[in-house]
């Protein structure tokens, strides 16, 4: 298994950047057709644990369009053959100045697109 690709990791960094996007856009059909599917997609959040699409979509459906405007910083984009790849990255909202969010996703192709297939999302105490 080749690490790293360079046309993998391409592909998966538009996925990834596409996501961010229709994250701080609330463009909620964008985000429900980045997440696979499926009822074993998993989705952790700062405040709730989302176990299939179903949730997922539901949660994405209800939830507050303000406040989601943040800068990232430390991403990484680590891929595992051509099929299998974690998206890394810290994120920064004023709302929350005090704290340091941090974000991993579990992306898998299947059948010519990326997915998101577990995701988890949560914020510590910002140090120095």
């Amino acid at each position: 298994m080749i690490v790293d690709l360079p046309e993998i990791v391409a592909e998966v960094r538009a996925a990834f950047e596409r996501y961010e996007q229709a994250l701080v856009s609330n463009d909620v059909q964008t985000l429900d057709s980045l997440f696979r599917d499926d009822p074993r997609t998993i989705r952790y959040g700062g405040g709730e644990n989302l176990y299939g699409f179903a949730e997922i979509a539901a949660f994405r459906a209800g939830r507050s369009p303000e406040g989601l405007a943040r800068d990232l910083s430390r991403t990484v984009i680590t891929t595992y053959g051509r099929d299998f790849a974690i998206a890394s990255t810290l994120f920064h909202r004023a709302a929350n100045s005090g704290k340091i969010g941090r974000q991993m996703q579990s992306w898998v192709k299947f059948d010519g697109e990326w997915k998101i297939v577990a995701a988890h999302v949560s914020l510590i105490d910002r140090t120095g």
